[in-house]
């Protein structure tokens, strides 16, 4: 089997598997027990706290560990905004993931927030005049993702950020999809929350971390022990905080090695897959598109519309043939409702359901890339009657 589905999640590192089984077996204590299994418990979350706060360039006291991506957006979100309610405005970018969605509805369902959606580009791309256009002096909070989960878009956080501060704005920026392909440090800097996920990097399924920026609090959902700052009361799962920060060094280690310290957004291997499909379905004279924006977009995520195919009858071709891909958002599993992100960048219904997003890690080898790419001609051939090529 080719995995072609990273940004769903990811195979558990060796290196993970190996820093956290003895946390399973021997160094299980509750790290806020104050005996020698509880301290060597604590010693190890706090490595892994350490390691997520040296890829983000923070101070360890500042890293929050949560159950994953979901949890740390829902509580930078409700959290930034009851905490520091300078005003009752919220931005929130047209393509966020469920997650971040989700929670600025809750502030306007519950709380009373006034939640505007910023539009984006054809390309996936917000246009930080687009944010600019709508801040104001009651804006408390802006929420606007590193790399859009489906499309793989890389957003100008930076200058977003720079807009929303100038008027005293937060700024939440979800980073789970970022870790494989971009330096950290700088998202964080931009950010006053800061969102990860450990299995999208080859941690442990059921962990995060949210990271805060200097001075800012959080309002927690969940009081109790006090544990985590006060910010995320209840036991540590300190198997998952430790994977998570192994893995966001990995991960982190990996843009150095394999990108030579950048990402070469739309280079390398997701520009060398994207033209082998698209040149091998014009040739058979099958229309095919490539989605997100070709000069703005990390190259592990690829995404494809397909003019009159159904994305499912594409990934069950595949799957015959050994691949394993996905038709979008893995949240959004199971629904034949077209991708709310196409939609949000203008494809009519009828296009967005025949989307096929192909994502994959730094260390997924040349030939499985390149036999994935063909395995994609000859699905969406025999999905349209026309048979497998040669």
């Amino acid at each position: 089997m080719i995995h072609l589905d990273a940004a769903a999640t990811s195979p558990v590192r060796a290196e993970v598997l190996q820093a956290v089984m003895p946390l399973f077996t021997e160094t299980f204590g509750n790290p806020a027990s104050h005996h020698e299994a509880g301290e060597s418990a604590a010693r190890a979350l706090e490595w892994g706290r350490g390691l997520v706060a040296e890829a983000c360039g923070v101070k360890p006291g500042r890293v929050v560990f949560t159950s994953g991506g979901t949890e740390s957006n829902a509580l930078a979100l409700h959290g930034t905004a009851l905490a520091r309610p300078r005003g009752r405005h919220v931005l929130v970018s047209a393509i966020e993931h469920p997650s971040v969605a989700r929670a600025a509805e809750q502030l306007g369902e519950w709380h009373g927030f006034e939640v505007q959606t910023v539009p984006v580009l054809a390309s996936g791309l917000v246009d930080p005049a687009e944010v600019a256009a709508r801040l104001r002096p009651d804006t408390t909070l802006v929420a606007l993702m590193a790399v859009n989960n489906e499309v793989g878009t890389v957003q100008p956080v930076a200058e977003v950020s720079a807009l929303a501060r100038a008027v005293g704005a937060r700024v939440h920026v979800d980073a789970v999809q970022a870790g494989a392909w971009l330096h950290l440090a700088p998202l964080a800097t931009s950010a006053d929350t800061l969102s990860l996920s450990g299995h999208k990097l080859g941690g442990l399924k059921g962990a995060g971390a949210l990271v805060l920026g200097r001075g800012v609090s959080v309002a927690p959902f969940l009081d109790g022990g006090g544990q985590e700052g006060g910010v995320r009361s209840g036991t540590v799962n300190v198997p998952g905080a430790v994977a998570t920060g192994l893995a966001v060094r990995l991960a982190q280690h990996d843009v150095e090695r394999f990108l030579g310290g950048e990402a070469p957004c739309g280079a390398g291997p997701g520009e060398a897959l994207a033209a082998a499909v698209l040149v091998g379905l014009a040739a058979a004279g099958v229309p095919a598109s490539l989605t997100g924006d070709p000069a703005s977009r990390v190259p592990g995520i690829v995404s494809f519309v397909f003019p009159g195919v159904h994305a499912e009858s594409v990934l069950l071709e595949l799957g015959r043939r050994g691949v394993l891909a996905s038709s979008g958002s893995a949240c959004a599993a199971g629904s034949s409702e077209p991708s709310e992100v196409l939609t949000a960048m203008g494809y009519p219904a009828e296009v967005a359901v025949g989307a096929l997003r192909l994502s994959f890690s730094p260390q997924l080898p040349a030939a499985e890339l390149e036999a994935a790419g063909a395995a994609v001609v000859d699905a969406v051939l025999a999905v349209h009657g026309l048979g497998a090529r040669g």
